[in-house]
Protein backbone atom coordinates (compact mmCIF):
# COMPACT_ATOMS: atom_id res chain seq x y z
CA UNK A 1 0.00 0.00 0.00
CA UNK A 2 2.70 2.24 0.62
CA UNK A 3 4.00 1.58 -3.07
CA UNK A 4 0.69 3.46 -4.24
CA UNK A 5 1.05 6.27 -1.98
CA UNK A 6 4.55 6.63 -2.83
CA UNK A 7 3.63 6.78 -6.94
CA UNK A 8 0.89 9.19 -6.06
CA UNK A 9 3.06 11.83 -4.65
CA UNK A 10 5.21 11.00 -7.71
CA UNK A 11 2.27 11.64 -9.97
CA UNK A 12 1.51 14.76 -7.86
CA UNK A 13 4.93 16.37 -9.01
CA UNK A 14 4.29 15.75 -13.01
CA UNK A 15 1.99 19.00 -13.43
CA UNK A 16 4.30 21.01 -10.82
CA UNK A 17 7.26 19.90 -13.18
CA UNK A 18 5.45 21.26 -15.92
CA UNK A 19 4.47 24.39 -14.35
CA UNK A 20 8.29 24.79 -13.41
CA UNK A 21 9.16 24.17 -17.07
CA UNK A 22 6.83 26.78 -18.78
CA UNK A 23 7.42 29.57 -16.36
CA UNK A 24 11.41 29.02 -16.96
CA UNK A 25 10.56 28.96 -21.06
CA UNK A 26 8.84 32.15 -20.54
CA UNK A 27 10.22 34.16 -17.58
CA UNK A 28 13.73 32.68 -16.72
CA UNK A 29 12.17 32.08 -13.47
CA UNK A 30 11.65 29.23 -10.90
CA UNK A 31 10.04 29.93 -7.77
CA UNK A 32 11.21 29.14 -3.95
CA UNK A 33 7.34 27.54 -3.40
CA UNK A 34 7.65 25.34 -6.21
CA UNK A 35 11.06 23.98 -5.71
CA UNK A 36 10.10 23.31 -1.96
CA UNK A 37 6.69 21.54 -2.86
CA UNK A 38 8.78 19.37 -5.09
CA UNK A 39 11.18 18.50 -2.43
CA UNK A 40 8.24 17.91 0.25
CA UNK A 41 6.68 15.62 -2.30
CA UNK A 42 10.05 13.59 -2.98
CA UNK A 43 10.57 13.40 0.61
CA UNK A 44 7.63 12.16 1.61
CA UNK A 45 7.33 9.91 -1.52
CA UNK A 46 11.20 8.04 -0.80
CA UNK A 47 10.21 7.78 2.91
CA UNK A 48 7.23 5.89 1.89
CA UNK A 49 9.30 3.70 -0.29
CA UNK A 50 12.35 3.45 2.36
CA UNK A 51 9.42 2.59 4.96
CA UNK A 52 7.87 -0.13 2.61
CA UNK A 53 11.47 -1.73 1.33
CA UNK A 54 12.93 -1.46 5.24
CA UNK A 55 16.03 0.24 3.46
CA UNK A 56 17.16 3.34 3.89
CA UNK A 57 20.02 3.39 1.45
CA UNK A 58 18.09 4.79 -1.46
CA UNK A 59 17.01 7.47 0.69
CA UNK A 60 20.15 8.67 1.33
CA UNK A 61 21.60 8.24 -1.78
CA UNK A 62 18.84 11.03 -2.83
CA UNK A 63 20.30 13.11 -0.13
CA UNK A 64 24.07 12.24 -1.00
CA UNK A 65 22.84 13.34 -4.24
CA UNK A 66 21.16 16.39 -3.73
CA UNK A 67 23.93 17.94 -1.07
CA UNK A 68 26.16 16.68 -3.89
CA UNK A 69 24.53 18.54 -6.62
CA UNK A 70 23.95 21.62 -4.87
CA UNK A 71 27.47 22.05 -4.18
CA UNK A 72 28.79 21.05 -7.54
CA UNK A 73 26.70 23.79 -9.55
CA UNK A 74 26.92 26.79 -6.59
CA UNK A 75 30.28 28.26 -8.17
CA UNK A 76 28.67 28.04 -11.66
CA UNK A 77 25.35 30.59 -9.67
CA UNK A 78 28.34 32.70 -8.68
CA UNK A 79 29.78 32.92 -12.02
CA UNK A 80 26.55 33.94 -13.52
CA UNK A 81 26.50 31.03 -15.66
CA UNK A 82 23.36 29.25 -14.52
CA UNK A 83 20.01 30.48 -12.23
CA UNK A 84 19.81 29.64 -8.58
CA UNK A 85 16.76 28.31 -9.00
CA UNK A 86 18.15 25.86 -11.71
CA UNK A 87 20.62 24.84 -8.52
CA UNK A 88 17.81 24.46 -6.40
CA UNK A 89 15.75 22.42 -8.77
CA UNK A 90 18.25 20.28 -10.08
CA UNK A 91 19.23 19.07 -6.30
CA UNK A 92 15.57 18.72 -5.39
CA UNK A 93 15.61 16.05 -8.02
CA UNK A 94 17.35 13.17 -6.61
CA UNK A 95 14.48 13.22 -3.72
CA UNK A 96 12.04 13.41 -6.15
CA UNK A 97 13.09 10.22 -8.71
CA UNK A 98 15.42 8.36 -6.02
CA UNK A 99 18.72 6.89 -5.89
CA UNK A 100 17.60 4.23 -8.00
CA UNK A 101 16.77 6.07 -10.55
CA UNK A 102 19.24 8.76 -10.95
CA UNK A 103 21.10 7.19 -13.96
CA UNK A 104 18.05 7.16 -16.12
CA UNK A 105 17.59 11.09 -14.97
CA UNK A 106 21.33 11.84 -15.81
CA UNK A 107 21.09 10.20 -18.91
CA UNK A 108 17.36 12.07 -20.05
CA UNK A 109 19.00 15.54 -18.56
CA UNK A 110 21.92 15.17 -20.44
CA UNK A 111 19.77 14.51 -23.70
CA UNK A 112 17.31 17.23 -23.06
CA UNK A 113 19.91 19.88 -21.98
CA UNK A 114 21.90 18.92 -25.63
CA UNK A 115 18.64 19.86 -27.17
CA UNK A 116 17.42 22.82 -25.72
CA UNK A 117 21.26 23.71 -25.36
CA UNK A 118 21.20 23.31 -29.53
CA UNK A 119 17.61 24.90 -29.75
CA UNK A 120 18.23 28.07 -28.09
CA UNK A 121 21.87 28.62 -30.14
CA UNK A 122 20.69 27.66 -33.55
CA UNK A 123 17.38 28.75 -33.88
CA UNK A 124 17.19 29.05 -37.75
CA UNK A 125 16.64 25.45 -37.30
CA UNK A 126 12.91 25.91 -36.04
CA UNK A 127 10.02 26.81 -38.63
CA UNK A 128 9.09 30.23 -38.97
CA UNK A 129 6.93 32.20 -36.09
CA UNK A 130 6.57 33.43 -32.83
CA UNK A 131 8.58 30.80 -31.18
CA UNK A 132 11.67 31.21 -33.23
CA UNK A 133 11.89 35.14 -32.38
CA UNK A 134 11.28 34.01 -28.97
CA UNK A 135 14.08 31.55 -29.27
CA UNK A 136 16.27 34.54 -30.99
CA UNK A 137 15.25 36.88 -28.31
CA UNK A 138 16.80 34.28 -25.15
CA UNK A 139 20.27 33.68 -27.95
CA UNK A 140 20.58 37.22 -27.76
CA UNK A 141 20.08 37.59 -24.20
CA UNK A 142 22.26 34.78 -23.85
CA UNK A 143 20.39 32.71 -21.36
CA UNK A 144 19.06 29.23 -21.35
CA UNK A 145 16.41 28.51 -19.36
CA UNK A 146 17.77 24.74 -17.93
CA UNK A 147 14.76 24.11 -15.58
CA UNK A 148 12.71 22.97 -19.32
CA UNK A 149 15.14 20.10 -19.57
CA UNK A 150 15.21 19.45 -16.16
CA UNK A 151 11.69 18.90 -15.92
CA UNK A 152 11.43 17.46 -18.77
CA UNK A 153 14.14 14.79 -17.51
CA UNK A 154 12.41 14.42 -14.44
CA UNK A 155 9.12 13.50 -15.98
CA UNK A 156 9.87 11.28 -18.42
CA UNK A 157 11.99 9.72 -15.38
CA UNK A 158 8.60 9.67 -13.12
CA UNK A 159 6.65 8.28 -15.77
CA UNK A 160 9.24 5.47 -16.40
CA UNK A 161 9.29 4.49 -12.39
CA UNK A 162 5.50 4.69 -12.11
CA UNK A 163 4.91 1.93 -15.51
CA UNK A 164 7.90 0.19 -14.82
CA UNK A 165 5.90 -0.59 -10.73
CA UNK A 166 2.93 -1.37 -13.14
CA UNK A 167 5.10 -3.77 -15.01
CA UNK A 168 6.79 -5.25 -12.23
CA UNK A 169 4.98 -5.03 -9.67
CA UNK A 170 6.20 -4.44 -5.70
CA UNK A 171 9.51 -3.43 -7.60
CA UNK A 172 10.19 0.32 -7.89
CA UNK A 173 13.74 0.06 -9.66
CA UNK A 174 14.61 -2.33 -6.73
Amino acid sequence: MLLVESLLLMALAIPLLARIAWLDFTTQQIANRDVLLLLCLGAGSQLLLSLQSGSWWDMGLSVAAGLLLFVALFPFWALRKVGAGDIKLMATVPFLVGGSALVVFSFLMLLFALVTALVVKNPTLLPEGAFRGYIQHLDRKGVVPFGVPISLASICTIAFQIVSSFVAPGSLFA
